[in-house]
C-alpha cells in the first residue's frame, strides 16, 4: 500500500547547515527506501511565503498568495513510500529526520483505477 509521509515543522525550527544536514539525512534514507524497494518519491518544499492557493467556486477561479492553512507549523516536505501496513509506514516515519524537531503525518493513498500508473 502506497502512504504520503507528510513533514511539518516550523520552517525557522533550523539553521540552513542543519537543514542542509537533513536533506542529506533525507536522501541517505530514500537510497536506503529505494534499496528495499519502498521508495517512491520525496523532496522538500520551499517555504510559505512562495506558495499560491487556488479554489473554484462557483465556476469562478480565486487565486491568493500564501498557503492554504495558516498554521505554527508548515508542510515542509514528503516521502511517498510503499508500505505493508500502517505500522511499517510508521517505522518509516520515524526515520525522517524532520521527525525530530516537527511532525510527520501519515496519509494511506487512495489509488484510483484508470489513472496512469504510478512508480
Amino acid at each position: 500500500m502506497k502512504y504520503l509521509l507528510l513533514i511539518y515543522m516550523d520552517e525557522n525550527a533550523m539553521s540552513d547547515t542543519e537543514r542542509e544536514h537533513c536533506y542529506g539525512e533525507s536522501a541517505q534514507l530514500a537510497q536506503d527506501l529505494h534499496t528495499q524497494g519502498q521508495f517512491l518519491a520525496t523532496a522538500p518544499l520551499h517555504p510559505v511565503a512562495t506558495a499560491t492557493s487556488v479554489q473554484v467556486r462557483e465556476g469562478k477561479s480565486l487565486v491568493t498568495d500564501g498557503p492554504f492553512a495558516e498554521t505554527r507549523e508548515q508542510l515542509g516536505g514528503f516521502f511517498l513510500v510503499n508500505a505493508q501496513d500502517l505500522d511499517e509506514a510508521i517505522a518509516i516515519a520515524t526515520r525522517i529526520p524532520g521527525a525530530k524537531v516537527g511532525t510527520v503525518e501519515i496519509r494511506p493513498v487512495i489509488e484510483v483505477v484508470g489513472l496512469p500508473a504510478q512508480p
